[in-house]
């Protein structure tokens, strides 16, 4: 039970089956979302080690590339798809704010375990959140029509939640706090997102249980904008016989997003029925990253036999 307990895996889908159950308590922890997401954002940017950060003309490319990729094309794609297939306006709007999420930090420590670049991904990530920071709060803002809300107010959450933490966290990375941070931040992170994802099923449970089309409609977009487009990249990339390394990271780049930030943002603008599709988020980043594993080891077992 302990080591079940440990597992992010099992974390994450034990959330999605608590919300189901138990969503009613959701409605009173509502209120804290940002407070935990900012906790969260604070302990996952220690993975982003401040000497990856140099030289500074080094930067450039990957951070250009981390926001073409997690931000325009990834947006395109999943914009253009719920425009076509989501008729509901808050679903709709809960897309918008998938799309126009900052990377999942994810990314790092996923570049590790499927043998992509790491520095590149640190690098990658970073110019993503950037793009975040300055670009979200105006093209929320234009996409959806300024519908309710206001974009200085989603300008402010993206400095509580992206900015402060990152400076924070360049405190936390000093040695003697980051014995104790390094110890306890993946458990941190792991549990802060999985209390979020709570949050986001149990505030929509009955529409789980109510309206599966739906549920199959958003899950439809959230597949094609990940295993599709991770893949058919993937396709692209192998034809120009590109860096299989660097490659892995772009994927990564490409494709995962920030569930947690995805929650707390559509439910602060757009209400709780706008966090469904960033419910179904996590789930699909989750099978998604498991998929990419899994294969790396199937892989790996024939290189084994060949040899």
């Amino acid at each position: 039970m302990i080591n079940l307990l440990r597992n992010r895996n099992f974390v994450l889908v034990f959330a999605v089956v608590v919300g189901l159950v138990l969503g009613d308590f959701a409605a009173n922890i509502k209120a804290y979302t940002t407070y935990v997401l900012a906790i969260v954002m604070t302990f996952s940017m220690t993975n982003i080690r401040t000497s990856s950060l140099f030289p500074l003309k080094a930067l450039v490319k990957p951070m250009l590339v981390g926001m073409l990729l997690n931000y325009v094309i990834y947006a395109i794609v999943m914009i253009g798809l719920a425009y076509l297939l989501i008729e509901d306006k808050d679903l709709f709007y809960g897309f918008v704010v998938i799309a126009t999420t900052p990377p999942g930090v994810a990314i790092i420590p996923f570049s590790y375990i499927l043998k992509g670049d790491v520095e590149y991904s640190i690098k990658g990530v970073l110019g993503a959140f950037i793009c975040t920071v300055f670009l979200t709060p105006f093209a929320v803002g234009w996409i959806t029509g300024n519908d309710g809300i206001a974009s200085w107010d989603l300008f402010m959450l993206m400095v509580k939640t992206i900015v402060v933490p990152l400076i924070i966290s360049r405190f936390l990375l000093l040695s003697k706090p980051f014995k104790l941070i390094d110890k306890i931040r993946g458990k941190v992170v792991d549990w802060g997102f999985a209390l979020l994802i709570f949050i986001a099923v149990g505030l929509n449970r009955q529409v789980f249980f109510s309206e599966p089309l739906i549920l199959l409609q958003i899950g439809l977009v959230l597949l094609l904008t990940h295993f599709v487009l991770g893949l058919v990249y993937e396709k692209i990339a192998s034809l120009f016989k590109r860096n299989t390394v660097k490659v892995m990271s772009e994927n990564l780049l490409l494709t995962i997003k920030s569930s947690g930030f995805a929650v707390v943002t559509a439910i602060t603008l757009f209400g709780q029925k706008a966090a469904i599709p960033t419910a179904g988020l996590a789930i699909f980043v989750l099978l998604y990253l498991l998929f990419l594993s899994f294969r790396l080891e199937l892989r790996s077992k024939k290189a084994t036999r060949s040899e």
